[in-house]
């Protein structure tokens, strides 16, 4: 199931970025910038899990936005921070407190007990495969 329910996540995050002229890519981007303040590619990476490379594509995207923007990084002057402009930090936080509102409508059903295991078995289950995944290489 957890397909469907990434599908599902993913349909539902793009219909609230219809007409904020944003990608999933480029709201990943600015939630991590959001929640951790500036960071470089590999910084954002590394939280994201994926591959430098690829989230190089996503800032780049972002960028050209005018939603994020490039600071000198004292600690390495071929990779600067990247950090919110004001445009793109109100922007995030609307995004993300629409879709606050609309998890407290799909979960209003569920005890905060429910909500704790289902946090508890998906952190075991992703860790496990991680582990699983690093003993295979």
């Amino acid at each position: 199931m957890s397909r469907p329910l990434m599908q599902a996540a993913e349909a539902c995050v793009e219909a609230g970025l219809v007409g904020t002229n944003l990608t999933v890519r480029m709201r990943a981007v600015l939630e991590m910038l959001e929640k951790y303040g500036e960071q470089t590619v590999p910084e954002i990476a590394a939280r994201l899990e994926i591959q430098r490379q690829y989230v190089q594509i996503m800032c780049n995207e972002t960028l050209a936005s005018g939603l994020i923007e490039q600071r000198p990084n004292p600690r390495h002057k071929r990779s600067p921070t990247l950090a919110l402009t004001d445009h793109g930090r109100t922007l995030i936080k609307e995004i993300i407190s629409n879709e606050m509102k609309l998890m407290h409508k799909i979960g209003a059903n569920l005890s905060s007990e429910d909500i704790s295991t289902a946090l508890e078995v998906v952190l075991a289950v992703a860790n496990r495969l991680k582990a699983q995944a690093g003993e295979n290489e």
